[in-house]
């Protein structure tokens, strides 16, 4: 995930017109589980991102009086508390037609059950 990118949305909670969100998949439904599979997908990214980024800071160290701030540590993780949430950001890129989606198609003989 390239979160340099995402400077453009807002990290704050934002308002959307709910017949938009409706038009873009042809149902309110149906957005909003696009927009949610997305959210959680880029939620895994960021998790794994700072998970890797933190991972060289990690130590095996059991004793509170040895542990230590590092800033730096300190830095990325207040970056990451900056970011806009997944759900902001998954749900800009479905209004943005940032995403590509399709249903599954319904066979005939499923439709007869």
């Amino acid at each position: 995930m390239q979160t340099n990118k995402l400077g453009h949305i807002n990290p704050s909670i934002q308002t959307f017109d709910v017949d938009e969100i409706a038009e873009k998949s042809g149902n309110l439904y149906g957005s909003v589980a696009i927009a949610s599979k997305r959210a959680r997908q880029i939620a895994v990214q960021m998790k794994e991102e700072l998970s890797h980024k933190l991972a060289d800071f990690a130590t095996t160290v059991d004793n509170l009086e040895e542990i230590f701030e590092n800033k730096e540590q300190i830095e990325i993780s207040k970056y990451y508390e900056r970011l806009p949430k997944p759900t902001n950001i998954g749900l800009n890129q479905f209004m943005n037609d940032e995403l590509d989606f399709r249903y599954k198609e319904i066979e005939e003989g499923e439709n007869d059950k």
